[in-house]
């Protein structure tokens, strides 16, 4: 793994972390604002907002589906590969954030 590629994970994952950690905070300031229950606004949101986190940290849906399809059909393994760790970060990044979320509101004990 050369050392661009090594940074774009950290990037990957932390691009998707900060989506889901300023998304869930923003979220809770506007549910204050309107009168709903904050923290539970958080909740929800740390789990709704994975799939835009996997999106914006990836760049779009578009370049890693072609590198997908280039892998597949032109046999670059490493297209492949490197696609499927760069998804793997982003859901790794999200996945942390939301459950840093979870525990600051404490909805998923119990």
């Amino acid at each position: 793994m050369d050392k661009d590629f090594l940074a774009t994970l950290v990037i990957d994952y932390f691009v998707a972390f900060g989506v889901i950690i300023g998304g869930t905070i923003v979220g809770g300031i506007g549910a204050y604002l309107i009168g709903k229950p904050p923290l539970s606004i958080m909740y929800d949101l740390s789990s709704s907002l994975k799939i835009w986190a996997l999106v914006a940290a990836i760049g779009g849906t578009f370049d890693a589906i072609s590198s997908l399809e280039r892998g597949i059909f032109e046999g670059t393994h490493s297209d492949i590969f490197k696609t499927l760790m760069m998804i793997f970060a982003a859901l790794s990044g999200a996945h942390s954030g939301s459950v840093i979320i979870q525990w600051i509101t404490q909805e998923g004990s119990g």
